[in-house]
């Protein structure tokens, strides 16, 4: 594929992690941010489109705090939803493939099994809902990839690996963690290299892409603090230990068939990806 690739939600932990990628493969790319792009700002979006007649636009841009999304629907709508309708008008107006992220928080949650692309939806939180909307317009794109994933963790950001981390490092001998949600960890690294196998090998529609096993927050916390070498205990305890404004999902295995299928492989296994980030010198 010719043409510069176009990353939103630069800053953040996957953007970071897929101008990485670029940057290792040569591949020209741009990347922006909320200071210097707003995507809900329709001509802006289109214009910049315009000018760089991009073969792809990955947007990783949105409002993730999920509490906060309660408290303000619309402008998640507007940030995960609206926004996306933006950039897939801008796509086809120049030919371009538009890359939507995606969640886990699509789905109720109420499944005993993984998750597999075809399978209804039902968020049961304003961030799922806002999240689905963008899937809905991101299909307007007459090319588009919408990739779901969960869990995501990465370099230079804040995130659950980091918290376990801190907690630690402030001498905390007991954490108490969720032990009745399961998901699979992702890590943002291994994630940005199956979406540029993906854009690479012409793929298109929905793909689920996590680290390949799954967990509950308690075992990811365990994982980590034996990975630290720490001797601190990890209680488990129940979701209504800790309320919260958005509901999670209890269960958010996603099935990654397809996308083994397409790419050839799996991603890593998710302890594998832990202990990679977990070895690499801090910032790097």
């Amino acid at each position: 594929m010719t043409g510069a690739w176009l990353i939103t939600g630069a800053h953040g932990q996957l953007g970071r992690a897929l101008a990485a990628v670029c940057a290792a493969r040569g591949r020209e790319h741009e990347g922006r941010d909320l200071d210097t792009l707003d995507i809900r700002d329709r001509g802006v979006v289109a214009d910049w489109i315009a000018a760089a007649r991009p073969a792809a636009v990955i947007n990783c841009a949105a409002f993730t705090a999920v509490d906060d999304c309660e408290r303000a629907e619309e402008m998640a709508t507007a940030v995960n939803g609206t926004a996306v309708g933006h950039l897939a008008a801008a796509c086809n107006r120049v030919g371009a493939l538009l890359v939507q992220l995606s969640t886990d928080y699509v789905f109720a949650g109420d499944r005993d099994r993984p998750y597999r692309e075809d399978d209804p939806t039902g968020p049961r939180s304003a961030y799922g809902r806002s999240k689905l909307r963008g899937e809905e317009l991101a299909r307007t794109a007459e090319r588009h990839l919408v990739v779901r994933t969960a869990w995501l963790y990465g370099r230079d950001g804040r995130n659950f690996v980091e918290a376990i981390r801190a907690q630690l490092a402030s001498g905390a001998a007991r954490l108490r963690v969720v032990a009745d949600q399961r998901g699979c960890p992702t890590f943002a690294d291994d994630l940005a290299l199956a979406i540029a196998d993906l854009i690479e090998s012409g793929a298109g529609g929905t793909f689920h892409a996590v680290n390949a096993g799954d967990t509950t927050w308690h075992g990811f916390a365990a994982e980590i603090v034996r990975l630290l070498g720490s001797a601190a205990e990890v209680e488990p305890v129940s979701t209504a230990a800790f309320p919260r404004p958005a509901a999670r999902p209890a269960f958010s295995v996603l099935d990654c068939t397809r996308l083994r299928q397409t790419l050839g492989r799996p991603l890593p296994a998710w302890e594998d990806g832990l202990r990679r980030y977990l070895e690499a010198p801090c910032g790097s």
